[in-house]
């Protein structure tokens, strides 16, 4: 009985195999299980575990925004090596977030330069000394209040910092010959938003943010997200930053409206939507509620 049991699994198993076509088997095997992928201009984006990297390959050098964890920095480092020879002159962080830095660590002796805005390089070594994590990180060397320009090869690469949102050391990073930019943590595409008021976020100002990012760029911007509720859709247009501007807009008039209404913090947390907002999903929605209710009841 096992003989016959152990023959008809081993039939079912070839018939399967013989299903797939064997170039179709093999990619399927090869594929990687991260996004790296070329958007315009020289300038791509890869995705592989926490916040989404932009970079940049010409001919003067190597240039990446992001660094997420040191598994998937080692990645991209092995992809961009494959596209170029030439040293890799700029890392830059949109903010400190681990999700974001803690592949900084993956740069040291590689990245000629770290740069990053001033208050997001006091959070990242708070947060070092906090959780003893200072050995595994590689701090910036270069920072920034409000405003930032380098030039790599044909490139001409802005920071930007519009004021406290997210943290309060968030920046666009904008590649302006490819009109591309790279939002950090400052949108995040029809998912429910983290608000850090330990490294002083602030939802109202958040909005003021989004509304100088939309007069600063133009409807050709094409845009990376932080963070997309589809991993698919990290990368998008100005509706896209204009519906995050909705999101924050209507969660801070739901929370103000409610707590002008006598309403608890308990019954501002339960609900389930905020009312005029349709496309956020996920977890998490109780972060953005409970950051809002804790600043404008303050």
């Amino acid at each position: 009985m096992q003989r016959r049991q152990f023959l008809i699994n081993t039939a079912l198993t070839a018939g399967s195999v013989a299903l797939l076509v064997n170039k179709s088997f093999a990619s399927m095997l090869a594929d990687p299980t991260y996004q790296f992928k070329p958007l315009r201009n020289n300038v791509g984006m890869f995705a592989e575990q926490g916040g989404t990297i932009a970079w940049l390959v010409n001919k003067e050098g190597i240039v990446v925004v992001d660094a997420e964890f040191p598994d998937p920095a080692t990645h991209l480092i092995a992809e961009l090596k494959k596209q170029s020879d030439l040293p890799f002159q700029w890392l830059i962080n949109t903010h400190h977030h681990g999700d974001h830095t803690s592949g900084n660590i993956s740069f040291k002796g590689i990245a000629k330069n770290v740069a990053a805005h001033a208050n997001s390089l006091t959070n990242q070594k708070a947060v070092a000394v906090q959780k003893q994590t200072e050995d595994k990180q590689l701090y910036p060397d270069t920072t920034y209040t409000d405003k930032w320009k380098i030039k790599v090869g044909d490139e001409h690469i802005t920071a930007h910092y519009f004021g406290a949102g997210h943290t309060n050391g968030d920046s666009f990073i904008h590649f302006e010959n490819a009109n591309i930019v790279h939002t950090g943590d400052l949108v995040f595409n029809r998912r429910y938003p983290f608000v850090d008021r330990s490294a002083g976020a602030s939802c109202k100002s958040w909005i003021t943010v989004l509304e100088k990012a939309q007069k600063q760029f133009d409807k050709n911007t094409l845009f990376v997200f932080g963070h997309a509720f589809d991993p698919q859709k990290v990368t998008g247009n100005m509706d896209d930053v204009k519906a995050m501007h909705h999101f924050m807009e209507s969660l801070v008039t739901y929370v103000d409206s409610s707590i002008k209404a006598g309403k608890s913090k308990e019954d501002i947390l339960a609900i389930k939507t905020i009312p005029g907002v349709t496309e956020w999903q996920g977890d998490g929605i109780e972060r953005g509620l409970t950051a809002a209710y804790e600043e404008l009841s303050a």
